[in-house]
């Protein structure tokens, strides 16, 4: 029988406020809960997102452009917003807390958004422009939405790796998989919205198409609250100790300040500070905080120097990443707005709607890990003797190239689409469906998700195991603000490139009439630019030192 030690899990307390035990709480059994509520979010997610742009283009009446540019603003937004509600989480609440507060203004913003609905014909094709009431009770549903999810998304994953414990070298090996099974998770609710839900909005009702997700957000928030006694919680900071947020500000203030000191009393600081650092001279910036200013006031801590300097590491990754996330934002928008001019039959007497295509992202993934899961990492362990079969950087690095190809492809694809067009003289009837079948689309989806599950599932990961115990949610926020802003940037370059090249009036590269478009020059420059930023990514990678954790 295991000791009373080995029977408790460090800082980790059950929903009492006790010790937690490790044989009755957290591990596998409390995270498929928890995973529960997130496939219930990501339901909600893309039963808005996945066919936005056809509401926009549709009962709304906006251009192509304009719509596009509206649908990644909200993504973006609704991505970087995670930033605040980490923060609030960690600094405040707590995690189980912002969950909760979070899935009601979630639950909120989906009933008004359900509400606006009723209000406009059920069609997808223009009509009338909606009143300035229902346009702006539309945005602020979808922005209400964007701030639900804002406490939501970076605490319910960073909630659901907190119930393994990373100083354990099988529930360390446990939380690799479980970001694997995670997505496989979550896909497999996109899978289900984007064929249920998607096809409801397109050829019953807008409303109900909207109404749906609302349910599921209701009973996800009972079925979390009910598996609260499963749960491993973080311990609740004790009032003398530090706000994490503020012991690491002090950090880059007291560096500031001490920046004049001279670097020999710098190098004694260090060693007397941390007499096991490897490198001394890393960031010595910020080292400078060891030292004693000359006002008398306490020098931080080593333990306060290395968290600042882990948070500062990550930022040139954090930001060669934004190169993956800007291709990423096509699939909601253009390849859906491609579908549209295609002959959508995949089966006599079935015709499919062309978001319904973004399922076959979650299908890959569903298929790749479970391959990568049961095969290829347990090859990766017995070759490079890496608990997780290759690092996490590696990882990302093998979604960027991936990315890339998708962009040729889809940019191939649509020239052939083009061609088509034009050789059967539809280039000024863009409402007649063209001869090529949609199944040329296929390649570019699938690829795509093989690209999410090895990218977006490593920077999950990466990003929540590399910075401090305390900020898990900030981790993962910094992750989904990197979409964020990769959706925004998006949203900028699809604005100026439109504005250059003339708008629907000229020969812009997003004419509303598909056919005059030209977003196969768009594809292959975001294939240049995923490039760059994959061969940038690489060089940051290569002098990364990973974060050490006690006990693995």
């Amino acid at each position: 029988m295991a000791n009373s030690g080995e029977e408790r899990v460090i800082d980790a307390v059950d929903h009492r406020g006790f010790d937690a035990r490790r044989s009755n709480t957290g591990r596998r059994r409390a995270a498929w809960f928890i995973i529960g509520v997130e496939v219930a979010e990501r339901f909600a997610h893309y039963g808005i997102g996945s066919n936005l742009i056809s509401y926009l283009t549709g009962p709304l009446g906006q251009s192509t452009a304009v719509a596009a540019a509206n649908v990644n603003a909200w993504s973006g937004i609704s991505t970087i917003l995670p930033v605040l509600g980490a923060f609030v989480a960690d600094a405040f609440l707590g995690r189980y807390r912002t969950i909760i507060i979070a899935s009601l203004i979630y639950v909120l913003g989906l009933a008004f958004l359900t509400s606006s609905a009723f209000m406009i014909p059920n069609t997808t094709e223009v009509t009338s422009s909606p009143s300035s009431f229902v346009n702006a009770l539309f945005f602020f549903s979808l922005y209400l939405v964007a701030i639900g999810q804002s406490g939501h998304k970076p605490c319910v994953q960073a909630f659901g790796a907190d119930q393994f414990d990373e100083k354990n070298l099988q529930e360390y090996r446990d939380r690799s998989s479980f970001f694997n099974w995670w997505y496989f998770s979550i896909c497999a609710g996109i899978s289900l919205v984007i064929l249920v839900v998607v096809y409801i909005q397109e050829y019953v009702s807008w409303a109900l198409g909207f109404g749906i997700p609302c349910v599921f957000m209701v009973i996800s928030l009972v079925l979390f609250v009910l598996g609260r006694r499963l749960y491993r919680y973080s311990k609740r900071r004790q009032v003398e100790e530090t706000n994490p947020f503020t012991r690491i500000g002090r950090v880059f203030l007291l560096a500031f300040k001490n920046q004049r000191l001279s670097s020999s009393e710098l190098c004694i600081a260090e060693l007397e500070a941390n007499p096991s650092q490897d490198s001394p001279e890393e960031l010595s910036f910020l080292n400078k905080a060891l030292l004693v200013p000359n006002d008398g006031e306490m020098s931080c801590k080593s333990r306060d120097v290395e968290d600042a300097t882990a948070l500062v590491k990550l930022i040139p990754v954090w930001l060669t990443t934004l190169s993956y996330a800007i291709p990423y934002a096509q699939y909601m928008t253009f390849f859906t707005k491609q579908g549209v001019t295609m002959e959508r039959t995949i089966f006599p007497g079935v015709m499919i709607p062309p978001a319904s295509l973004q399922a076959l992202i979650s299908l890959s993934i569903i298929v790749f890990v479970l391959i990568y899961d049961r095969v290829l990492v347990p090859m990766g362990k017995s070759i490079t003797k890496d608990p997780c079969g290759i690092t996490t950087l590696k990882r990302i690095g093998t979604g960027m190239v991936i990315a890339t190809l998708t962009m040729v492809v889809a940019a191939l694809v649509e020239s052939k689409r083009l061609k088509t067009a034009k050789e059967h003289g539809l280039i000024d009837q863009p409402n007649i469906t063209g001869p090529m079948s949609i199944w040329w689309l296929f390649p570019q989806y699938i690829l795509l998700g093989l690209a999410d599950l090895h990218t977006l599932v490593g920077m999950q990961e990466f990003f929540y195991s590399q910075v401090p115990t305390e900020l898990r949610s900030i981790g993962m926020a910094l992750y989904l603000s990197a979409l964020g802003v990769g959706s925004l940037l998006s949203s900028l370059l699809i604005s100026l490139i439109d504005l250059t090249t003339g708008g629907d009036a000229g020969d812009s590269w997003f004419n509303s009439n598909l056919n005059r478009a030209h977003l196969d020059y768009f594809y292959y420059l975001l294939a240049v630019v995923s490039a760059v930023g994959f061969f940038t990514f690489l060089f940051i990678s290569r002098s990364y030192t990973y974060r050490r954790v006690d006990g693995v």
